[in-house]
């Protein structure tokens, strides 16, 4: 029954019960791969894994890429298809308790669409996970770390991407002061990060920053019944975006081992991690990112949390990292190139030697739902490699319709926690406020600046204006002192006109000079004869002149 104390779960075994692969709960924490080629039976695997640990009460995260995982919710239907597969096969194997049941799930979804949102915060993400994300070179990420630092020196919350983005602004603003007390801060580096930014929204990064953040304990969960709540993220859409796909599931983790307590090996693990598509995590990762994921793994055990990964190819996982995975399945790969080949070398050697099979090339010969299995067993020794049927799985194979999606997100433990987005004041919010007083300032002052230059404007124009009239008025009183003279002129011209007129009127004309003449002449011989008249008359006889 559901809940009740057991010490592993059924994975499979050979035909007719022989050599049953159990994996074991004290164990389950010390990590696991399960690897195969396309079709060869691994998400059947997974899902059989998943309800395992569901019913002995451990919860479980898994990333659903294809959808087909979103069936654990559902128990499986006689009716289906497959299930005269699963049946022969669970008859194969001995399983005379199989039945179908279901799984208490939880569906989760970065945008929102298929499940809760899941958000965390810009500041909680932290910049080595964020270049990573936005695919930084080393100047640019040193630059988004100053633009951290800065952060946290002027208590500047930053909670979703129009904060970071405020936060690049504020940065590219103060660059030759930073630059002074930090280093190198750019406006090119600046410029860089911010169109990654852009380039991250237009992934549906933006989906995945603000408030409110996610509370990882609504991750660790029972039902009613003691089974554990298996979490499924909706990652069809999110595969679109494969770093922000790995970089989410990378937080995830580093957020598990930030927040749980030490707790050494309990019983069973607190949670249980299944990373598929693992490829995604380490392609193009830069070594410094490598060695945290290393790091991670190798101490997130001690916090009862196990971590699986799923891929195709085992050499897809590095080797300090793969190093860390003792619980191991292995299904069919091809061999058709050298890298193929390389690949079925790698996983041959990496199993404990069982000298019944030759691994190398039971490898490929493997048929559907047939595994290469080598489990941890109570002591911590790796089991031989067994080749293993895994057992069939009790829940739906195959995704949920819509409705039955919806039903089970708005009935869950989780309800309406998530679904509204918060926008509380961060950054974004104080910078802008400090920006709007900065300008508010410079208005201020531009416009007491502009009045002192009306006023002195105005002075200047009245000085203008003054002198204008000044030069209008002595232009005035030359032109009336001019016209004064030339009036004045004008009279002494008439004047000497009207006495040249007079001269001219007083000079006596040709005939009046004649009849002058000839009357001074007449007038001279009578006078002459009244004088020599007289002076005969007066002196008598006596001669006195002519």
């Amino acid at each position: 029954m559901a809940g009740e104390p057991t010490s592993s779960i059924f994975i499979g075994s050979a035909s007719g019960g022989a050599n049953p692969q159990q994996l074991e709960l004290k164990r389950a924490n010390r990590h696991g791969l399960i690897a195969g080629a396309t079709g060869t039976g691994k998400t059947v695997t997974l899902q059989g894994i998943v309800e395992g640990l569901s019913a002995a009460g451990v919860p479980c995260f898994v990333a659903d890429v294809k959808g087909d995982l979103s069936g654990l919710a559902m128990a499986g239907s006689p009716t289906s298809k497959v299930h005269p597969i699963f049946a022969q096969r669970a008859t194969d194997i001995g399983m005379t308790d199989w039945t179908y049941h279901d799984t208490p799930v939880q569906f989760w979804d970065l945008f929102g669409e298929q499940g809760h949102p899941i958000r965390t915060t810009v500041s909680e993400m932290g910049p080595l996970l964020l270049s990573r994300l936005m695919n930084l070179n080393d100047v640019q990420e040193g630059v988004l770390n100053i633009a951290f630092n800065v952060a946290d020196k002027e208590g500047l919350l930053l909670l979703d991407l129009d904060d970071l983005q405020s936060m690049m602004v504020h940065c590219g603003e103060k660059a030759d002061e930073l630059t002074l007390e930090y280093g190198n801060v750019s406006k090119q580096s600046v410029g860089s990060i911010q169109r990654s930014l852009l380039q991250l929204r237009s992934q549906g990064g933006d989906h995945f920053f603000g408030e409110p953040a996610l509370d990882l304990h609504d991750f660790i969960g029972l039902d009613d019944q003691g089974r554990g709540v298996v979490n499924i993220l909706a990652a069809d859409r999110l595969m679109a975006s494969p770093r922000l796909y790995a970089t989410f599931l990378l937080w995830l983790l580093s957020e598990l081992f930030e927040e749980l307590p030490e707790i050494g090996d309990p019983e069973k693990p607190i949670l249980c991690f299944f990373f598929d598509e693992a490829h995604l995590l380490f392609d193009d990762a830069p070594p410094g990112l490598l060695e945290k994921v290393e790091q991670v793994v190798r101490l997130i055990r001690s916090k009862g949390v196990g971590v699986y990964f799923i891929t195709q190819n085992p050499i897809d996982i590095p080797d300090k990292v793969a190093a860390q995975l003792n619980n191991r399945i292995q299904h069919k790969l091809n061999a058709f190139t050298p890298r193929d080949q390389q690949a079925v070398k790698a996983a041959a050697d990496t199993f404990r030697v069982n000298p019944d099979i030759d691994v190398a090339t039971a490898i490929t010969e493997l048929k559907i739902g047939e595994a290469l299995v080598s489990l941890l067993q109570p002591d911590g020794s790796p089991e031989p490699v067994q080749r293993t049927l895994i057992k069939p799985p009790s829940t739906r194979v195959g995704p949920l319709t819509p409705e039955e999606r919806s039903v089970i997100i708005t009935t869950d433990a989780i309800g309406a926690k998530y679904d509204t987005l918060l926008d509380p004041q961060s950054a974004e919010e104080i910078l802008k406020a400090k920006a709007d007083e900065a300008a508010a300032a410079a208005a201020a002052a531009k416009a007491q600046t502009d009045s002192e230059k009306a006023a002195a404007e105005k002075a200047r124009q009245d000085a203008v204006a003054a002198k204008e009239a000044a030069r209008a008025q002595a232009a005035e009183a030359r032109l009336a002192a001019q016209q004064q003279r030339e009036l004045e002129r004008q009279q002494r011209e008439q004047e000497r006109e009207d006495a040249r007129r007079a001269r001219e009127a007083a000079r006596p004309t040709m005939a009046d000079k004649m009849m002058q003449s000839a009357g001074r002449s007449i007038a001279s011989s009578v006078g002459r004869q009244i004088g020599n008249q007289l002076l005969r008359g007066i002196f008598g006889g006596l001669l006195r002149g002519r």
